[in-house]
């Protein structure tokens, strides 16, 4: 689950990609509009010498295991947002903080994982710089209606699907 949104499961993870999933629909980048081929292309040429993961801190142990992690990455390369506007990256390390609890049975293989962060921590840096400065970059009021920012699905949805 992502935010305390609905469970998803493994095959709705590969189906869908861990993008679409974790960020779901965001101003600037819309996971129900991409396919899993998209999103991984999108991010692949947004950072283009890698993306990186670590945890950062343990809090506890089996069977609710709750750390830190971090993702990370030079941003060198160039996003491009749901309305196929360009931006380029800088160079510069990009970070995204997170939580994660993970549950573990007692071989230590997870049951399930809840992740815990801010979508828009992920695509508001990414939007900085424009390509085309003869393009403008939608203000803080004009963003899309359907923005959720909780990434994947919401509780309560009928059918608790992505998007």
């Amino acid at each position: 689950a992502v935010n305390g949104g609905c469970p998803c499961n493994a095959q709705l993870m590969a189906d869908v990609g861990p993008y679409n999933m974790l960020l779901g629909e965001t101003k600037d980048y819309s996971g129900g509009s991409q396919s899993f081929e998209q999103s991984n292309k999108t991010f692949s040429a947004t950072f283009p010498e890698g993306f990186a993961f670590e945890c950062l801190e343990v809090f506890s142990g089996p069977p609710n295991v709750l750390f830190k992690w971090r993702h990370f990455g030079p941003y060198s390369g160039t996003f491009t947002d749901k309305n196929g506007k360009q931006y380029k990256g800088n160079g510069e390390i990009f970070n995204l903080i997170g939580m994660c609890l993970a549950k573990v049975n007692e071989k230590l293989v997870i049951e399930s994982l809840d992740i815990y962060y801010n979508p828009e921590d992920m695509i508001k840096p990414l939007v900085s710089t424009l390509v085309d400065t003869s393009q403008t970059a939608l203000g803080a009021d004009e963003g899309d209606s359907k923005t959720a920012g909780a990434g994947g699905c919401q509780p309560g949805a009928a059918n608790c699907s992505i998007m």
